[in-house]
């Protein structure tokens, strides 16, 4: 089997005048991504608008790169997220909206509209056939699966649950709808170390479904009421709050992988990855911590699974910065930096899916775009 090819491009602007999202250009297209017939399709651009707060997502810029050259082509490009589960600011379409365009993602920067795609609660979803072997029919929002084209543009970056996030998860937990998300997250039931926890509350205030609760001094999650979401484990401050066993970490990435086949599968589709302010949580953080390595460049091509891989083979290949989640933490493993920064994640699992599964290849040629 030929390995995939990846097609990357540093930040360096040697040439007066040559810009960063001139150097995107480039690089798409010499992926080939007008290779696709984008005349008279519509085309969902996924992209993550980040949560209030948050200063870590893609500018704006970079969409309105992929926008004109989908137009050019004849294309009806639009940009959307779906709806989340956890108390923030894009619960539901109208507060989702508010914050994109707070950050920037208007169709005066972008030049196309933007769709939350499950609708104004998170409810306007379509069942996607999967017969994987943990999903079976998968919940996309429906916007995503209305139309012709899939594009992801993805924030490449750490995360707390699914080890790093990159095009898999941008399409697989961000295409679900808000039964979906809670449908992948179901098997990871959060616990309490007790002897970490100072009893400061976050958690609580962070929780949609009031699982935590605070009795005689210590804090305890009810997993009755628990949907998994993980969102407790991000805003914990002394990392007292933990993922269940590994194999729940697996798990979730395991759905995450078969998702994103939903979202792809039977239609054209590409993906590209820009690794620069590579934080160690995801941006749906209402903050982010300093990036752990220095910027890398952009990546792009027809496979998710290898544009991921090269892109965490990438950061690995960086030097730590100072002043750094990981370099706060020095008994933690630093020879790869995502395992480093959360021990309890492996984003091999979510990869070796994706390949298990037959939606990309862990193997990959790397091809350099001045």
């Amino acid at each position: 089997m030929e390995p995939s090819k990846v097609y990357f491009t540093d930040f360096r602007t040697k040439v007066f005048g040559d810009s960063i999202q001139c150097k995107l250009e480039r690089l798409i297209k010499k992926a080939g991504m007008l290779d696709i017939d984008f005349n008279n399709k519509f085309v969902a651009i996924k992209i993550h608008f980040g949560e209030p707060g948050n200063l870590a997502f893609l500018r704006p810029n970079y969409a309105r790169t992929v926008v004109d050259l989908i137009k050019q082509q004849g294309g009806k490009p639009f940009l959307t997220d779906c709806n989340t589960l956890y108390v923030g600011g894009r619960k539901n379409a109208l507060e989702h909206m508010e914050a994109a365009y707070m950050n920037g993602f208007s169709p005066f920067s972008t030049n196309c509209h933007l769709i939350i795609a499950d609708g104004l609660k998170g409810t306007d979803d379509i069942e996607v056939p999967v017969n994987g072997e943990y999903v079976k029919n998968a919940k996309i929002g429906r916007a995503i699966m209305d139309a012709d084209i899939i594009i992801s543009l993805n924030h490449f970056k750490g995360h707390e649950q699914a080890g790093f996030g990159g095009a898999l998860k941008n399409l697989g937990m961000g295409c679900g709808s808000r039964a979906g998300k809670m449908e992948m997250h179901s098997d990871e039931k959060p616990h309490v170390i007790p002897e970490k926890c100072i009893v400061c509350g976050m958690c609580s205030k962070a929780c949609a479904h009031n699982a935590q609760t605070i009795v005689d001094g210590k804090t305890f999650i009810d997993h009755d009421k628990c949907v998994g979401c993980g969102r407790c484990i991000g805003v914990c401050p002394t990392d007292a709050i933990a993922q269940g066993a590994d194999t729940t970490a697996a798990r979730l990435n395991y759905k995450i992988a078969e998702y994103a086949k939903a979202v792809i599968q039977n239609r054209p589709n590409f993906h590209i990855n820009i690794v620069r302010d590579v934080t160690p949580n995801c941006d749906c953080h209402s903050e982010n911590d300093a990036s752990l390595i220095p910027n890398v460049g952009m990546f792009a091509s027809f496979d998710p699974v290898a544009i991921d891989v090269a892109c965490a083979d990438a950061v690995n290949q960086q030097p730590l910065l100072s002043n750094t989640w990981l370099t706060d933490l020095p008994t933690r493993d630093h020879e790869d930096h995502f395992i480093g920064a959360h021990p309890n994640t492996d984003w091999h699992t979510q990869v070796e899916h994706g390949e298990k599964i037959g939606i990309g290849s862990r193997n990959y040629e790397l091809i350099f775009v001045k």
